[in-house]
């Protein structure tokens, strides 16, 4: 089976992402100063994107970071759910370490908040195994506009996803080189290169506080048709940095 790998020489959309990739990096300083990163590895478009454009950019302009992956396995997953099997040969062929840990989640105790935690925790636990306590995610655009969004409507509170968070509980700097992306350039760049494999398969998932951010974005795009770029720029610009203050 051909591995679905995306390198450059790149085409205009794998040039703007990186650029975009790039902007973010630069900007906000995300790992101007480390050796070794660490990337959260669903195996979904926006993870292996991020794989994909680290492993391009490290060494040209930036240190030449010693890259790593952590998966998070288990009976369920959030996200798009693909095998180890799938993700390790693409790894090996980047020459990326990839290392597994395996949530304890059952359909029993499965729910958004506790699983998102458990898996973070045993991401920053592997990557901290592995020397790495700078740990890339690839949320992107969208998903910062969706914290927002939920953090305004439930905790009154002006809050995205910051580029850029150290966790003091866990010794470990969350970082977000996806920050400036719009999702459906990802969806675009996974389909060109063949890894658009699956949509997230949490039993759970359809019915998120984070998918109804989304129909609440949509519905607010029919009136106001930069709504997305316009939240973006204002998070970037107005927005809280609580969890800096933690």
């Amino acid at each position: 089976m051909k591995l679905p790998l995306a390198r450059p020489p790149w085409t205009r959309l794998g040039q703007t992402l990186e650029s975009m990739c790039r902007k973010a990096l630069y900007e906000f300083s995300l790992a101007s100063d480390v050796s070794k990163v660490a990337i959260a590895l669903s195996g979904g478009k926006d993870s292996l994107s991020l794989l994909f454009l680290l492993k391009a950019i490290a060494g040209r302009g930036f240190p030449n970071w010693d890259l790593c992956a952590v998966h998070v396995a288990g009976e369920f997953s959030c996200g798009a759910g693909i095998a180890e099997k799938f993700l390790s040969p693409i790894c090996a062929e980047l020459g990326v370490e990839f290392a597994v840990c395996t949530s304890t989640q059952t359909r029993q105790t499965l729910e958004c908040y506790s699983c998102s935690r458990e898996r973070r925790r045993l991401i920053f636990d592997k990557a901290k195994e592995l020397g790495a306590h700078v740990i890339a995610f690839g949320h992107h655009r969208e998903d910062s506009i969706q914290t927002f969004l939920m953090n305004l409507l439930h905790k009154g509170e002006c809050a995205g996803n910051l580029p850029k968070v150290y966790m003091a509980d866990y010794d470990v700097t969350i970082i977000r080189p996806l920050i400036y992306v719009p999702e459906a350039m990802l969806v675009d760049f996974a389909k060109m290169y063949g890894f658009a494999r699956v949509l997230c398969q949490c039993p759970v998932g359809a019915d998120s506080m984070r998918r109804k951010a989304e129909l609440l974005l949509q519905k607010m795009e029919e009136a106001f048709p930069y709504a997305r770029g316009n939240l973006a720029r204002a998070i970037h610009a107005y927005g809280s940095d609580k969890a800096l203050r933690k």
